[in-house]
Parts: structure tokens; C-alpha cells; sequence
């Protein structure tokens, strides 16, 4: 599984609706709340075999009441 993060930008009042959405959805690992330019963080794992943008548009970005988001893809390291 490929590890990404995922930084939601949400219209002025939804972010809780927003993040009820996400979890409703059963996609991320973890949530969190976040200052800053963007509303909210996820974490998800993408399965082995999935396209990253395929997936994460087709279950997660057609949430009403987000306006923006920003994706950052992990490598292993070390």
C-alpha cells in the first residue's frame, strides 16, 4: 500500500460536514483538524494497483463543500 496525505480546503462553515463525510466514506486512516491554509489532513492508504488520482477522485473528492485540496504522495526513504 502507497501512503499519501491529503489536505482539504473547505468552504467557510462545512468543515464538520466535511470530515463527517470523509469518515463516512471508510477511506482514511487518520483525520485531524489543522491551522494553517487548509482545514483539514488525511491520511490514506492507496491499495498496490491503484492509480492515485483515479482513486482518491472517486472516493473522496466529489464531497460537497470542499473547495480545494492538495495531495503529497510518500516515498520510502529509508
Amino acid at each position: 500500500m502507497r501512503c499519501v496525505f491529503v489536505q482539504f480546503r473547505c468552504i467557510p462553515g462545512k468543515t464538520y460536514e466535511v470530515a463527517d463525510a470523509i469518515y463516512d466514506r471508510e477511506v482514511v486512516s487518520e483525520l485531524y483538524s489543522t491551522s494553517g491554509d487548509f482545514d483539514l489532513i488525511a491520511k490514506v492508504y492507496i491499495p498496490d494497483g491503484e492509480d492515485v488520482g483515479r482513486y482518491l477522485n472517486d472516493r473522496l473528492f466529489d464531497i460537497p463543500g470542499i473547495s480545494r485540496t492538495l495531495t503529497t504522495m510518500t516515498f520510502k526513504a529509508f
